[in-house]
């Protein structure tokens, strides 16, 4: 599943839900957790399930619904609602562990089978370190789970979490605590073999600052960014996406182990490369196809 962007659309509002139908995102997150207001939740619900049963005229991004946390007074009313078809999958908050994941999967069997999907078609993406526990246990999710699409992380709730006045230094980068759940997220993804997404830029404005931090985001290994707004779309999508350059490199590193199957290392241009970058570019011919 292609998840270069995610971009969060609040589930309560029809006019937001109307637009996002003209995105580019790969996956539209309808929210009914933070960005719906405690009273408006059962106007999310309807407007959320509304959405995603209405026939799309044209090809469409997937859609995903962010729930409430699991075990909270929402949680299991929103998926009622919402588990169906035109739904693809389900954003998991303040997930403590694998063992949430392995929760919500038991819940959505039933859901499913009573909207008659087929099994397993509702995926999850789970936001992994918005708890203190959830820190503790990400190594967790190397058990993997079938449903589990992705794992993204945020600075917000933690900071909450461990009373911290603020995530981020006097010099505006991010604190250790966030850094660390930040890199976490992404270990744990790939020990789980699934898609790491990265935060989202907060100033949706900055669009030179967007493309930067994306940029340092993909050299890390993200393989997409949660987009706050829809202007940020066009970027993360480019961003996350190999040039010609990139593609052109990985041909070249792909026709020189070829041709020599037996080594376990080739020259290019005066550069040694070795499995890995092999492995890497496999990966990035394997992202432009998709």
């Amino acid at each position: 599943m292609k998840m270069r962007s995610l971009l969060f659309v609040p589930a309560d509002s029809g006019k937001k839900l109307d637009k996002a139908r003209g995105s580019a995102a790969d996956v539209l997150i309808v929210d009914l957790e933070d960005a719906v207001a405690e009273q408006r939740k059962p106007v999310g619900r309807e407007l959320a399930a509304a959405f995603l049963r209405q026939p799309a005229s044209s090809p469409r991004s997937r859609v995903f619904v962010r729930v409430n946390p699991l075990g909270g007074p929402h949680c299991m009313n929103d998926l009622a609602a919402v588990v169906g078809e035109g739904l693809d999958g389900v954003v998991l908050p303040k997930a403590d562990g694998i063992e949430d994941v392995i929760r919500l999967g038991h819940c959505l069997d039933a859901l499913e089978a009573r909207a008659g999907l087929a099994h397993g078609a509702v995926r999850i993406l789970v936001v992994a370190t918005e708890t203190a526990a959830a820190m503790l246990g990400i190594g967790g999710y190397r058990r993997g789970h079938p449903r589990l699409a992705g794992l993204t992380w945020g600075a917000e709730d933690l900071s909450a979490v461990l009373g911290a006045a603020s995530n981020r230094e006097a010099d505006g980068e991010l604190s250790h605590a966030y850094l660390m759940a930040r890199s976490m997220c992404l270990v744990g993804a790939a020990a789980a073999g699934v898609a790491p997404i990265d935060t989202l830029y907060a100033d949706f404005r900055d669009e030179e600052g967007l493309a930067r931090d994306c940029a340092a985001s993909r050299r890390r290994g993200f393989a997409g960014r949660i987009a706050i707004h829809p202007a940020q779309v066009d970027i993360i999508n480019r961003c996350f996406s190999p040039s010609d350059e990139d593609l052109a490199q990985a041909r070249e590193v792909v026709a020189a182990f070829a041709a020599q199957p037996d080594a376990g290392t080739v020259g290019i241009g005066g550069r040694m490369y070795d499995r890995p970058h092999l492995v890497q570019a496999l990966r990035t011919l394997a992202a432009a196809a998709a």
